[in-house]
């Protein structure tokens, strides 16, 4: 239940498995997610954190508890942070912190780290473009990968490198109310 606007920990995970079922698999924006999220092999992981620093040190938590366990257990990780970098250029800049992390850590061929956020922008593109929403999320999220379990994916997927033109048709073709009408965004107040 929710005290003062501010979602639960419940509230934030089921509002990210709803855009990650309903968006990103649903709408097949990665045809890599439906047999990763159908085997439960998705971390979920709020984080606390209210500032960069708290975040990128429960980034670095992550990346190691990724490494620990074999991807047969845990393929890949969500870390969700509703509390920290709400602004997107906030946020944006806060991945250069990222990429240093992955290289000091000599993670950097190992794990990489995918970036979400309700208001993403694409350089090159206007706030409202249709476009942004491949990488809209109803919360900012943080998205750890195992290297080598993509390169597999993506050698097992013809053409991958269509994926993001047809996403950018599939958005195109759905429009901003079909996106509304997912119901992906954060949940409102009541929802449960």
């Amino acid at each position: 239940m929710r005290t003062n606007n501010v979602p639960s920990k419940e509230e934030v995970i089921a509002a990210t498995r709803r855009w990650l079922e309903r968006a990103v698999i649903g709408l097949n924006f990665c045809p890599f997610a439906k047999g990763v999220v159908a085997r439960g092999l998705v971390r979920y992981v709020v984080s606390d954190a209210r500032d960069e620093e708290d975040l990128l040190a429960d980034l670095e938590r992550e990346l190691q508890a990724l490494l620990a366990v074999p991807p047969e257990e845990v393929e890949t990780t969500l870390l969700i942070h509703p509390y920290a970098l709400a602004v997107f250029d906030d946020f944006n800049n806060f991945l250069g912190l990222v990429d240093v992390l992955l290289r000091t850590q000599r993670l950097r061929g190992v794990l990489q780290v995918a970036s979400f956020h309700p208001d993403y922008v694409f350089v090159d593109t206007d706030q409202e473009d249709i476009t942004n929403y491949t990488n809209r999320s109803p919360f900012p999220i943080l998205h750890l990968l195992r290297e080598a379990s993509l390169d597999r994916a993506v050698a097992a997927f013809p053409d991958a490198a269509a994926i993001y033109e047809r996403n950018i048709e599939t958005l195109r073709k759905l429009g901003e109310e079909g996106w509304r009408e997912l119901g992906v965004g954060t949940p409102p107040d009541g929802e449960e």
